[in-house]
């Protein structure tokens, strides 16, 4: 009966974590973190008990450690991470986050295994309070750079004296440019690509509409980093 409950109470944690997850429409989502914290819990659950199955005897002494297999989830979890960690074209990295919660769910089955269900609640209720609650707190409170979101634009534009000028607009608008990359096209035109940073509260569409307005722009392309 113990050991019912200690999977249930996985599954349940299991369960909470892979909601969020699957909220946000990430790679992992429901069933996978369910999988990933039963399982954990029930390998804790093999490695302590089978290491108090064996007695001793006179001619054989059997140590074991009860928490072996525990410390190979914890190493092999990563390969379920890796797998969800992506490289954009754009040169960004997504899934980090996605990647850190398969390793807390297996964490929270360990937990759960283990016997410590009230640290294991805890461990939940900070993953979930960490990446739903703590990002918009410090949007709020916290230093400019995390008041910020990034946009990749692309510009095309046909005169390259229209660029310097596209630039200058850019700063003017107290756009913050953290990177510029100007590509010359085939057909004559010269492909700008610009990554700004602006303040979260600006909606996409409006910087695409104030970027689309800049003289010598032919054609934008524009991207959310966040």
């Amino acid at each position: 009966m113990d050991i019912m409950i200690k999977l249930g109470i996985s599954a349940v944690f299991g369960l909470i974590i892979g909601l969020e997850r699957e909220l946000k429409r990430k790679p992992v989502g429901l069933k996978t973190s369910l999988v990933i914290s039963v399982v954990s819990c029930l390998l804790t659950i093999v490695s302590i008990e089978s290491a108090y199955m064996f007695p001793d005897s006179d001619n054989v002494r059997i140590t074991m450690d009860p928490l072996r297999l525990a410390a190979q989830i914890v190493s092999g979890i990563g390969f379920l991470g890796a797998g969800v960690i992506l490289r954009r074209g754009n040169d960004s990295i997504s899934g980090l986050t996605t990647a850190a919660m398969i390793w807390g769910a297996a964490g929270i089955g360990i937990a759960v295994g283990a016997g410590f269900y009230i640290e294991a609640l805890v461990g939940v209720a900070l993953l979930i309070i960490s990446v739903e609650f703590m990002p918009y707190l410090m949007k709020m409170v916290g230093p400019k750079q995390l008041r910020e979101k990034e946009i990749m634009l692309q510009l095309f534009i046909r005169d390259k004296i229209q660029i310097e000028k596209a630039i200058n607009t850019l700063m003017e608008r107290k756009y913050i440019i953290r990177r510029i990359r100007i590509k010359d096209l085939d057909n004559g035109d010269h492909l700008v690509q610009i990554l700004v940073a602006v303040d979260y509260r600006d909606k996409t569409t409006d910087v695409y509409s104030s970027v689309s307005s800049l003289e010598g722009v032919k054609k934008v392309e524009i991207e959310s980093m966040s």
